[in-house]
């Protein structure tokens, strides 16, 4: 039985229609994925599921009982409690449950015999309410899903008001996941996530959270792996695909092209019509031809299918950029610091004519930062940079205050473009066909830049940064406010040969769309914000499957760790030898200096893939106390953690102790101590051995 339905609902704003006619029925469980351009209607169909707007016209209905969180762009929360406060009201009644069994727990302390039954009876009830809202396990509940979205504990303690703007987002996203309404409507969750958050969001979501889930989202990764249905607003119409957004976009197309197989058709029959017609509309024929022109007007009122709007096709020619000779920016040896925090230390990069270098790392690691050092806008500490004096850069900026807002769009990229060799500027219709790649109407053409949304004004810089002959494009978060036909033209443009329309310069590109990076990066370096660094010749995609690789491998071996930590503490003479914590099929990595020349794979002449990085296990970090321990030593204390997770979990199975709520608290408070412990070791570990 669905749990939220829309029937012939219709919704718009003034003389605009959002929705006509929108019929949609959501499962328990299912997970949705709403797509559409900027502006159809995908907040406002949120807004209606959520019971924050009526329809003009039709229903919503919800199924009795159920409780519905909706993700807004700015979530309320209060300002006065601290982070780790602010996420716990989720779990408000749990807080006055426990209050209660304070209260029964004092009465039985003094009770009378008339009152002791009552009061233990109260208990039970109590004690059940509260294992059903999931009792003590909330405290490490509500670490995980911070730590998901990327806060440190540090960071519990930080008033909300002192949160940033991104900060205060995911707070209020972390209340919502720990709240679990029975429908979860997420619009962008993703915007203030790194790629780390990113991955665990999706995780979450796909695995974890019991409810159903409507997400609006650009990250089309996300949507792969998380969503079972599409629904796509367009014209006012909702129209499903069954499957992940990949599914989506093959469905669409097929769609698309039976579109435009009727619409020809027709307009095959419709010219046949208005020929007959106009040959014996006053002759000896005239009554039959005026029949078949009401029954022509009749068929183009009520039948006709309107041609498909095909952003597949980038019919664009970008000028080609100035060649700059062998090398177009190089690093050696750089390192910058900001006070004791380490951002680069013995960075190694060298960028040649028609490299396309993807950088990621999470939010504060310095991906701006090398930017700004590679161009010259900051100083490194040490090291040397070289840049060819020919260079030509076009720089997208996180933000366009820099950009003369009063122009339209036409025109702001006919004076942005720089002129051909000749002198000779864009025409107007050669910026308007340019405009028009970049998928701005004709109407839209016209509009000021100062008058244009946050991703508008996005789109219309990154055309004329892309057509503007760079040799050196730099991106810096260029998606962030783009919707996905967006993103997908501006991958369009980044990853199509120059005889195509593509460009066909030097590409830097900082960015957490990893479908972006994967489209258009061939090299990716990895930036940890102290100072340790990994250049990675392959797509993301690639890099992102060695990191799983490395990651299962090191999990599993810990894993035996501990198995054979857990039979030494049981008596087990029988133990192995703990194995050497080196993954076996790791790639060979070089410490601190580039690595040797990549070999050339015969299947595709792409190098092989190669780690370039800083040795992690030879830094030591004055703020990090465990960068002292030698690996042995850390192995040694993980061992031990386990065998004390061990004791407590054995002291928490005896009934006589579980039915002691002091003593189960305690034991339970310090489960979850030790547990942050071994989380803290392991991630040391996995930082020395990946």
């Amino acid at each position: 039985m669905p749990i939220a339905t829309l029937n012939n609902v219709r919704f718009g704003h003034g003389t605009r229609l959002l929705l006509d006619g929108a019929v949609l029925s959501i499962e328990p469980s299912e997970r949705i994925g709403l797509v559409g351009r900027n502006g159809c209607g995908k907040s406002t169909l949120m807004r209606l599921l959520a019971g924050q707007s009526k329809p003009d016209a039709g229903s919503v209905g919800l199924q009795r009982g159920c409780r519905v969180g909706f993700l807004t762009q700015d979530p309320s929360i209060e300002p006065s409690d601290t982070l780790r406060e602010a996420a716990a009201r989720a779990f408000a009644r749990l807080h006055e449950i426990r209050h209660e069994l304070d209260v029964v727990y004092e009465g039985l302390s003094h009770a009378t015999a008339d009152d002791l039954e009552r009061l233990l009876s109260r208990q039970a009830t109590l004690d059940a309410e509260f294992e059903r809202a999931g009792g003590y396990a909330i405290d490490h509940k509500i670490d995980a899903v911070l730590h998901g979205l990327g806060f440190i504990d540090a960071q519990f303690s930080t008033l909300v008001s002192k949160l940033s703007g991104g900060q205060r987002a995911r707070a209020g996203l972390a209340k919502l996941l720990l709240e679990e309404p029975d429908l979860l409507l997420l619009d962008e969750p993703t915007n203030h996530l790194d790629i780390e958050g990113r991955r665990w969001l999706e995780d979450f979501l796909a695995d974890e959270f019991p409810g159903a889930v409507v997400v609006v989202s650009h990250d089309r990764w996300l949507l792969d792996r998380v969503v079972s249905r599409i629904i796509e607003i367009h014209d006012a119409s909702i129209r499903e695909y069954p499957g992940n957004y990949a599914d989506f976009t093959i469905l669409r197309r097929e769609r698309a092209l039976t579109q435009k197989r009727i619409h020809d058709k027709q307009q095959d029959k419709i010219s046949r019509e208005e020929s007959y017609i106009a040959r014996y509309k006053a002759g000896q024929r005239a009554r039959q031809a005026k029949g078949r022109a009401t029954r022509l007007e009749r068929f183009q009122r009520d039948n006709l299918v309107e041609r498909p709007v095909d952003f597949d096709v980038m019919r664009l020619e970008l000028p080609r950029a100035e060649r700059v000779g062998d090398i177009v920016v190089s690093a050696h040896e750089v390192d910058k610091a900001f006070g004791p925090r380490v951002l680069l230390r013995d960075l190694e990069l060298t960028l040649k004519p028609g490299d396309r270098l993807g950088v990621v790392g999470a939010n504060g690691t310095g991906k701006t930062t090398l930017l700004r050092i590679l161009m010259g806008d900051e100083k490194p500490d040490k090291g040397t940079l070289k840049r060819s004096p020919r260079l030509s850069v076009g720089w997208f900026r996180q933000t366009h205050d820099h950009i003369d807002k009063t122009h339209p769009v036409w025109e702001y990229l006919q004076l942005t473009v720089p002129p051909r060799a000749n002198g000779v500027r864009l025409s107007e219709q050669e910026a308007r066909d340019l405009a028009g790649a970049f998928l701005f109407s004709g109407r839209a053409q016209e509009s000021l830049l100062g008058s244009l949304s946050g991703g508008e004004r996005a789109r219309a810089v990154l055309a004329g940064l892309v057509a503007g002959a760079h040799n050196l494009l730099i991106l810096d978060e260029p998606s962030n406010h783009l919707d996905i036909p967006s993103a997908e033209r501006l991958e369009q443009a980044l990853s199509l040969p120059p005889d195509e329309g593509g460009y066909d310069g030097t590409l830097i590109l900082v960015s957490h769309d990893r479908a972006l990076l994967t489209a258009t990066c061939d090299q990716i370096l990895s930036l940890d914000g102290d100072g340790r660094w990994r250049l990675f010749q392959g797509t993301y995609a690639e890099f992102d499957a060695l990191r799983m690789k490395l990651e299962s491998e090191s999990s599993s071996e810990i894993a035996t760790t501990s198995s054979q930590s857990t039979q030494a503490s049981s008596g087990n003479t029988a133990q192995k030898p703990v194995p050497k914590h080196i993954p076996k099929h790791a790639p060979k990595v070089a410490h601190g200096s580039p690595s040797s020349a990549a070999k050339v794979s015969p299947q595709n002449s792409r190098p092989r893939k190669q780690v370039r990085t800083r040795d992690s296990a030879t830094i030591k970090d004055p703020r990090n106390p465990l960068s002292n321990l030698q690996l042995e030593e850390l192995e040694s204390r993980i061992q031990l953690v386990n065998s004390r997770l061990a004791e407590i979990d054995e002291k928490l199975s005896n009934p006589d102790v579980y039915s002691d709520r002091k003593q189960t608290t305690a034991l339970l408070d310090a489960r979850a101590e030790a547990e942050r412990e071994r989380l803290t070791l392991e991630e040391e570990w996995l930082r020395r051995t990946s």
